[in-house]
C-alpha cells in the first residue's frame, strides 16, 4: 500500500494550494512506465521529509481538469507548490539525488 496520497479535482485546492507545507505533486497514470519507476523514489522522499514537505499524486486520466489547468503534456510531470504557487516543474523520471537537488532549495 502506498504512503502517497492521491489528490483529485475536488481535493486539490485544500491538499495542495492551502497546504502549510511545500507540496511535491506528481501527475501520473497507471499505464505509465516511468511513473512506476518514480513511485519508490517518491515513497522514500515522502517518508524522509515528513513534516517538511507533502508528496501527493494526481491520476492524470481521472482528473483531466487539473491536467488542462497546468498544461501537462507528458507524464510523469512533477510540480512543487509552496504557498499555493507553483515553484518548479520537472517532466520525466529523475533519480532520487537529482530530484532532491531540484526540490530541497524550496523547503
Amino acid at each position: 500500500m502506498s504512503a502517497l496520497t492521491y489528490v483529485t479535482d475536488a481535493t486539490f485546492e485544500q491538499e495542495v494550494l492551502q497546504s502549510e507545507l511545500p507540496v511535491l505533486l506528481e501527475f501520473t497514470a497507471v499505464w505509465c512506465g516511468p511513473c512506476k519507476m518514480l513511485e519508490p523514489v517518491l515513497e522514500e522522499i515522502a517518508a524522509e521529509y515528513t513534516g517538511q514537505m507533502k508528496v501527493v499524486k494526481v491520476d492524470a486520466d481521472q482528473n483531466p481538469a487539473l491536467v488542462t489547468r497546468f498544461g501537462v503534456m507528458g507524464i510523469p510531470t512533477l510540480m512543487l507548490f509552496k504557498g499555493g504557487e507553483s515553484q518548479l516543474r520537472l517532466t520525466g523520471f529523475l533519480p532520487k539525488p537529482r530530484l532532491l537537488s531540484k526540490v530541497t532549495p524550496y523547503l
